[in-house]
């Protein structure tokens, strides 16, 4: 049997908080499998589409919690923060050898990556030579209501690729010039095995919407995360409040947009957790460069003859 020396050493971390049920059942799952020492720095609080954002003229704190089998703080941070910390040796003694972001509620695919706190905390790994993994369950697809028990059944799902990661970092043959965004397909108990993807156009299109008070925006915000289509959203009485100097808004769904096929969300849909590999970066399609290779020569041409 290894010593707690000589296990890989995983840090958790995550966007909907420390105490969100897929943070909680993916640690349960990865200390009882009894190979992992395991590490989490998460936010005290929900963080959910922060992007990359980070801390920069704010005191942060990081407070112990309790979490059976794990060192565990919570932080005063978005999940970069998290990271960041958590990988400094400021608050652990020793940098992970993998940091895992997740597992989210909901999936993140497409265009969703750039939004997503859960993507941000494995890039943050990956930037400073990381390996990472970022997480995220499709909690809002098809096949009905779901339960805390599924985030238990995501997690077992992504048991082996986590092994299977840390196997090749130990031997030294893990590229480090990525990290992997994973989604677990709605049906979980049903999924058809992992599948190579890369990230499409999908996204949840938004606008805004004005608001009589804060609890009218509450309670459509309520209305909006337990049934995330623009179609069973109830629109509110209009609201002419000219005279109000302080105008409120919440976020307004206007349409899903859907890529044709072959993409992480598609795939997602098809039954397969999907793993795309992902940069720092988000280089244009081969298509844009083509077109300024052309276009960025004859400005300059352009410009040369107007100095004249």
């Amino acid at each position: 049997m290894e010593s707690s020396r000589d296990r890989p050493t995983v840090m958790v971390t995550n966007d909907d908080g420390i105490d969100a049920p897929g943070l909680q059942a993916l640690v349960r799952a990865l200390v009882s499998s009894d190979q992992f020492q395991v590490f989490v720095s998460a936010p005290e609080r929900e963080q959910s589409a922060v992007s990359h954002s980070s801390t920069v003229l704010t005191v942060m704190h990081a407070k112990p919690v309790e979490i059976d089998g794990a060192i565990a703080f919570a932080v005063s941070g978005t999940p970069a923060d998290c990271t960041s910390l958590g990988i400094s040796k400021a608050l652990f003694t020793s940098v992970p050898d993998l940091v895992i972001s997740g597992i989210n509620k909901g999936s993140n695919c497409g265009y969703h990556i750039i939004y997503s706190g859960t993507v941000a905390g494995a890039r943050e790994a990956f930037l400073h030579n990381i390996p990472a993994v970022s997480l995220s369950y499709d909690w809002y697809g098809p096949g009905g209501r779901r339960s805390a028990d599924d985030y238990e059944l995501a997690a077992e799902a992504c048991l082996p690729i986590i092994s299977g990661i840390l196997a090749e970092i130990r031997e030294n043959t893990y590229p480090r010039n990525s990290f992997l965004n994973i989604n677990v397909p709605a049906d979980v108990v049903n999924h058809k095995g992992y599948r190579l993807t890369k990230p499409g156009n999908s996204m949840n299109k938004l606008g805004w919407k004005q608001v009589a008070s804060q609890a009218q925006g509450e309670e459509m915000i309520s209305a909006m995360v337990l049934a995330p289509r623009p179609s069973s959203i109830l629109e509110p009485e209009a609201v002419d409040d000219t005279k109000n100097k302080n105008l409120m808004f919440i976020r307004k769904l206007l349409e899903f947009q859907v890529e044709d096929g072959g993409t992480d969300y598609s795939s997602l849909l098809e039954g397969y957790i999907t793993v795309s590999p992902l940069g720092a970066m988000s280089p244009a399609e081969e298509d844009s460069h083509s077109y300024f290779a052309v276009w960025l020569p004859l400005l300059n041409q352009c410009f040369s003859s107007s100095t004249l």
